[in-house]
């Protein structure tokens, strides 16, 4: 299993950070970010790969790990860190027969047996969630709340990141339940300061 070093995961969705995203992930990075999911469901993989070119480079430099969500062939062309699956994307068993031992791969789950499933396929780490109500998130329904949290954490030994509603005033929440950080996107990259959103974000989880 390869090492998961970071509480923060920062989701750079090109459908909601509209402005340049590259010059948001350097705020981010500088505040002390350590982990950049990129995720564009509906643009082409050309344009992927051209955003994800540019995050390599500047997280290359940084020693900050890079994923590619759900497009492992752009996240093998790029180098990147890792992968990061979804449910409807290939099995992780063959994302890592695909990529080798040297890829991190996440899954986003939704439930305990998506959850154990993602652990007994080879996932290296999982987000839950949503935990609490979010626009991202709408299209999966209900929040699954605290509990399913917890139940997810106490089942499975691979890393756990809350995911979904995810405010610096909900860590201390999802910390206790057993999570191993936060996924987030919003509460970074849409706050007024980028950089300072970072910075309190991750003093929160290390108080947590």
């Amino acid at each position: 299993m390869n090492s998961v070093d970071f509480s923060l995961y920062l989701i750079a969705d090109v459908e909601q950070i509209k402005e340049d995203m590259p010059s948001s992930v350097k705020l981010a990075i500088d505040g002390g970010v350590k982990a950049i999911q990129l995720r564009g469901k509906n643009i082409t993989a050309k344009e992927l790969l051209k955003i994800g070119e540019r995050l390599r480079h500047l997280t290359h430099i940084e020693s900050v790990k890079l994923f590619i969500n759900d497009r492992i062939d752009v996240a093998m062309a790029i180098q990147a860190d890792g992968v990061h699956l979804g449910q409807n994307s290939m099995p992780v068993k063959l994302a890592r027969e695909t990529s080798g031992d040297r890829f991190i791969i996440g899954v986003s789950t939704h439930s305990l047996k998506e959850a154990m499933d993602a652990e007994a396929g080879g996932a290296d780490f999982i987000t839950v969630g949503p935990i609490f109500e979010t626009e991202s998130k709408l299209r999966y329904g209900s929040p699954v709340g605290l509990t399913t949290l917890a139940d997810v954490c106490r089942k499975v030994k691979i890393p756990v990141f809350a995911i979904g509603g995810i405010s610096i005033e909900r860590v201390n929440s999802v910390m206790k339940e057993g999570a191993h950080g936060v996924a987030v996107i919003s509460a970074i990259l849409k706050a007024e300061s980028v950089y300072d959103a970072a910075v309190n974000m991750l003093d929160e989880l290390r108080c947590s």
